[in-house]
């Protein structure tokens, strides 16, 4: 039986490991379309900014150093901007850099993504010293620096977490500064239209030295309390004769739709003007590039398919792949060398509680390592299924170090993987008929999973006392074992 139960996993890691290939070869063929057409592009797209006229209005978005996920942003940023460019927006693009941006990751910007970057000192954040300061805030008001591009008649200021789903070259009509509030009361700063002004910027950097009051000492707090009126001003509407409007408007919310409400109804029920982007003002690790944010939240797959069919996945590939080899070879060895990994350890006449109580607690520990090391060591924007393929295998390769050394049933030790696998397919069931409806599924889930990982635990550590009292597991010191049925075939 266990032989059979130990046939069964192993057919189910090869199915596992043939996906994650399959999928590593449609994404590289993607990525190589994809660079394929993007070096033409961005080509194409630097020989037209550098001999057409320049647009008279440009979307910004911005980049600093300094915070944990800065190459996560970095790709964001880049997908964004490609997303735009596939629109077809009549606009410039810029990002607003930091100095310390790495200048491969500005040329990179520059020459294959079609945008201009422009290079500026930080503003000094003298709100950094404020009770309850977010550090990854530092330099978030660099964003100012776009009222400093006087060079256009109108800006949209982007922040990288931003998912267009159509073109919104309109907010071009808007007047000198117009936003979204997904807050009742709080516009977001996450998309805002805004006039360049040098008197504006230079006005805003005097309000930071004399100490404006900042709640969140970042951009969010300061443009709001600058703007302390907008909930008062109209709401925009685009003119049909496509003609700039002046003054203060308030956007509607298709131009910010917070991601929660789509979790909600698991559908865009936004009346109030186009739904047009989308924004996640999440958690940090919970934003949609990272491979961990699908099935969990269902519009991370719809990032990825833009990032796909944008950006591609060239940059992570190589890592994937030697992960999947490394983790074969992992199942392959701890396979063979079962016999010699299961007599590691021998057996002295005296403290033998205390050398029982060490392997059990190394045994479960190498169990509960075996599922989580993977977790850090993937690429962390990945695409979902190439991350959750990756997972899987490498915790089942782990799994089974700890399985062969201590003799453990594979059936029980791996119920958790069985169990993190139908999570998923329960997680990523696509006809669910609203977001509440979809958390009760699972929370059914996993409400009748309990029993059965306990009862697994349970029979682990059982197995695991039973394998120590053998004397095949831990023969006496000067006798000889014997012969496992592997080395007899020897």
């Amino acid at each position: 039986m266990k032989m059979k139960l130990g046939s069964v996993m192993m057919k189910i890691l090869l199915l596992v490991f043939s996906l994650t290939l399959t999928l590593l070869l449609s994404t590289s063929i993607v990525y190589g379309e994809s660079s394929s057409a993007s070096s033409f592009s961005s080509s194409s797209a630097t020989a037209y900014r550098n001999n057409r006229i320049k647009y008279k209005n440009a979307y910004v978005a911005m980049m600093y150093m300094g915070t944990p996920r800065d190459y996560e942003f970095y790709v964001a940023t880049r997908v964004m901007l490609r997303s735009l460019t596939r629109l077809k927006v009549q606009a410039d693009l810029v990002v607003i850099a930091s100095p310390d941006v790495p200048i491969k990751w500005v040329q990179a910007m520059e020459n294959e993504d079609g945008a201009k970057v422009v290079v500026v000192k930080n503003v000094e954040n003298p709100y950094s010293k404020q009770q309850n300061f977010d550090n990854r805030f530092k330099l978030t008001l660099n964003k100012l620096y776009a009222w400093s591009l006087v060079e256009y008649e109108r800006v949209v200021m982007l922040d990288s977490d931003n998912m267009f789903l159509q073109k919104t070259d309109e907010l071009f009509q808007c007047g000198q500064f117009c936003a979204v509030f997904i807050n009742p009361c709080i516009f977001h700063t996450g998309l805002f239209v805004l006039q360049p002004s040098a008197e504006v910027f230079t006005n805003m950097l005097h309000e930071i030295e004399i100490g404006r009051d900042n709640p969140d000492g970042a951009d969010q707090g300061f443009l709001t309390g600058y703007f302390s009126n907008l909930l008062d001003e109209p709401m925009f509407h685009p003119p049909l004769n496509g003609t700039k409007l002046d003054g203060h408007y308030r956007l509607p919310l298709g131009y910010q739709m917070d991601a929660s409400y789509f979790y909600l109804k698991l559908v865009w029920r936004i009346p109030c003007g186009p739904n047009s982007v989308i924004t996640f003002p999440s958690a940090p690790w919970m934003k949609p590039w990272y491979w961990w944010s699908w099935p969990v939240l269902p519009l991370g797959f719809s990032w990825h398919e833009q990032r796909r069919e944008t950006l591609g996945y060239g940059a992570e590939i190589p890592a994937v792949v030697i992960q999947s080899l490394i983790y074969l070879g992992v199942i392959a060895a701890a396979r063979l060398a079962r016999p010699n990994l299961s007599k590691v350890c021998y057996r002295p006449h005296k403290n033998l509680s205390f050398l029982q109580t060490g392997l059990k607690f190394i045994a479960m520990w190498s169990i509960l390592v075996a599922y989580v090391i993977p977790v850090f060591l993937i690429p962390r924007t990945v695409h979902p299924l190439l991350g959750w393929s990756l997972y899987l295998l490498g915790s089942s390769s782990l799994a089974s170090v700890a399985i062969h050394t201590f003799l453990l049933p594979a059936i029980h030790v791996l119920t958790p993987w069985l169990g993190i696998f139908c999570s998923l397919l329960v997680m990523a069931f696509p006809w669910y008929p609203n977001g509440v409806a979809r958390a009760l599924f699972v929370f059914a889930y996993a409400f009748c999973c309990a029993p059965i990982l306990w009862g697994s635990l349970v029979k682990v550590v059982t197995c695991l006392q039973v394998s120590l009292e053998r004397e095949a597991f831990l023969p006496r010191l000067g006798e000889s074992p014997q012969l496992s049925g592997f080395n007899k075939l020897y």
